[in-house]
């Protein structure tokens, strides 16, 4: 985080660090009101994968949360604290509309995040629902797929965005307006 605010900072943007639950109402509106916010981009996101039939509350509850409940609660909050928001951006995924095996939790916290774009955009809210696909980089994502998933991935024409084609992307999509 403090890497991310250096760059922001010395790209001329005024960036403050906070860290918390977004999740807890408490949290989030005490943030809201002390450090007022021209936009807000979502990137929480956690995979528990699991089978329909072997899904656990426990599972359910740690992907959705963050994901899904804590849009929701960004939502609610800045329609109310701060309505003139400039952007409002969801990092949802393919998965929403492709999933993946043992993915349905994930999936379902995607199509979330995509509806609540939608519910946003109706009401003249400026909202970005992004659904991003496999990317390139090794992360806590894709920690789990060996050389042969990702192998066969490419095979069937999913290659992963690198670093620079995916900022390339998210600068196209907030200047687009939509």
């Amino acid at each position: 985080a403090d890497n991310l605010a250096t760059t922001l900072t010395d790209l001329g943007a005024h960036t403050t660090v906070v860290t918390g639950d977004v999740t807890d109402p408490d949290t989030v509106t005490h943030t809201l009101t002390e450090h007022p916010v021209t936009a807000v981009i979502h990137t929480a996101a956690t995979l528990d994968d699991a089978t329909i039939d072997n899904l656990t509350t426990h599972q359910l509850d740690t992907v959705l949360n963050p994901k899904l409940d804590g849009a929701l609660l960004l939502h609610q909050l800045t329609t109310q604290l701060t309505p003139d928001l400039d952007a409002f951006v969801l990092f949802s995924s393919a998965a929403a509309a492709f999933g993946g095996p043992g993915q349905a939790a994930y999936a379902a916290a995607n199509t979330f995040l995509d509806t609540l774009a939608h519910h946003r955009h109706t009401n003249g809210q400026p909202t970005l629902s992004l659904g991003w696909g496999l990317w390139e980089d090794r992360s806590n994502m894709t920690d789990n797929l060996t050389h042969t998933d990702l192998h066969r991935m490419t095979r069937h024409g999913v290659s992963g965005l690198s670093a620079t084609e995916g900022l390339a992307l998210f600068d196209a999509a907030c200047a687009s307006g939509e």
